[in-house]
């Protein structure tokens, strides 16, 4: 028997070569090489199809796109007003966060309007969906369910119904039976999702995707899955926490900065209005190192608590533990608070936490982040009533940020009474409804703490 012929793909860029090689060409990746067969011609029908034709620029007519709310306002303001016809969109996830139920919920809603909605999973079986359906709550209209594996008959499916809306969960469950490969393989998911785009655009229909990601957190299967479609989502969230967040970090129809955030309940997910009071829940009272800082997230001004301990070491070289921000930042910023205000913390081991789950790597955080450590070092609270935002450079100066407006009304809406920011956004602010205190330098802060 004639030895099948085998080529070897990059896991993270998908470069294909005849041999191994130790380094990617293509992404430079160390030890992304995988071995298999090769994919057969694949002979696309065209039944439904229309092929375009070429046009010149200037006859090109140019139209606001279509959009379709899903009726879930969080999601709709990720995918930047609504689903857009004919899009490819994947949603990817640690395993239980939520995807598919987010995704069910969205064809309950859609399927309520009227749309054509397929549902197409390799994971459950039909009575399975029907479960977890029940427990989401009543279904009405035209929501199909089909079980099914085999991407041939998953296409002959789709152009006999012609649905709005199809849900494809998972890629890493579909194959083409022309190609040899285990279904997960790099090049089954490639050929897979070029097969939903072509489905997609041709026919008009929106595809929504759902990828596996590995423990790294990014999704499963070769990096070219992230750039054949049109919007990437990412569902974040710790599995023992009731909050979920939607980010968006690829989107040709909107801005990639918009998050939704969700509460996990019995019945579903369901949206969170005001990240801003959800995330300062059980915030403690005149406890020193806890600092209320005032982040933007899109067009979305969201209020965290940034906590910080600083103790005594007990060992030769400190430890420095950051969650929710950036870890080198934290170190710079420590950097800059030794060298400019000469407080040692050669000897003290650092935690910095922001409270909620959330992760916050805007540079707005400098300041709150700054207030927490010498707070919690001078074991001097700061008054609860007071939110800081402001980026802080390697000279001690605090430098303005982006929206200094939305951020102070947000926080007074809230019910704080003093906002601590740059000196240069103080200038710009002109209906302040809060006491505006601003810092042109880190110094100034000293004075701030009780």
């Amino acid at each position: 028997m004639a030895k099948s012929k085998t080529v070897f793909y990059c896991k993270e860029c998908g470069y294909e070569t005849t041999k191994w090689m130790g380094q990617c060409p293509g992404c430079k990746q160390w030890d992304t090489f995988v071995e298999e067969p090769v994919a057969k011609k694949t002979i696309y029908s065209n039944t439904g199809i229309k092929y375009p034709e070429p046009e010149l620029l200037s006859e090109v007519t140019t139209t606001q796109e279509e959009r379709i709310n899903t009726g879930i306002g969080e999601f709709d303001r990720v995918l930047g007003g609504g689903i857009v016809t004919g899009s490819l969109v994947l949603v990817g996830g640690d395993p239980g966060i939520g995807k598919s139920t987010l995704l069910l919920q969205m064809c309950r809603e859609l399927s309520a309007k009227g749309h054509k909605i397929l549902y197409i999973s390799g994971e459950e079986s039909l009575k399975q969906i029907k479960l977890r359906a029940e427990r989401l709550g009543k279904f009405e209209g035209e929501l199909l369910l089909l079980s099914e594996t085999n991407l041939d008959r998953i296409d002959d499916t789709i152009q006999k119904l012609s649905p709005e809306v199809v849900i494809i969960d998972s890629i890493q469950t579909m194959f083409k039976e022309e190609i040899g490969a285990a279904p997960g393989s790099v090049s089954q998911v490639r050929e897979t999702t070029g097969t939903l785009m072509r489905i997609g655009k041709g026919l008009g229909i929106s595809i929504f995707i759902v990828g596996h990601v590995t423990k790294e957190g990014v999704v499963a299967g070769p990096r070219v899955l992230e750039h054949m479609v049109d919007t990437v989502l990412y569902f974040e969230g710790d599995n023992s926490a009731s909050y979920r967040i939607l980010r968006a970090v690829k989107n040709r129809f909107g801005s990639t900065n918009e998050i939704g955030v969700f509460e996990m309940r019995n019945e579903g997910l369901a949206e969170v209005s005001n990240p801003s009071e959800y995330m300062l829940q059980g915030k403690p009272e005149g406890e020193p190192g806890s600092v209320v800082a005032a982040s933007l997230e899109g067009t979305r001004t969201i209020l965290v608590e940034v906590q910080a301990l600083i103790c005594q070491t007990n060992f030769n070289m400190p430890r420095r533990t950051a969650a929710g921000t950036d870890y080198n930042r934290v170190n710079l910023l420590m950097a800059v608070i030794e060298k400019r205000l000469g407080v040692h913390m050669s000897g003290m081991d650092a935690y910095i936490n922001v409270a909620g789950g959330m992760r916050i790597y805007e540079p707005a955080l400098d300041l709150a982040i700054v207030l927490a450590i010498l707070s919690s070092y001078k074991n001097k609270e700061l008054d609860s009533k007071t939110i800081c935002f402001g980026e802080v450079g390697l000279t001690g100066e605090v430098r303005a940020v982006n929206m200094p407006e939305q951020r102070a009304l947000e926080a007074a809406k809230l019910g704080y009474e003093t906002c601590i920011l740059p000196q240069v956004n103080k200038e710009t602010i002109k209906n302040p409804k809060i006491k505006l205190i601003g810092i042109r330098n880190i110094r100034e802060i000293l004075n701030l703490l009780k």
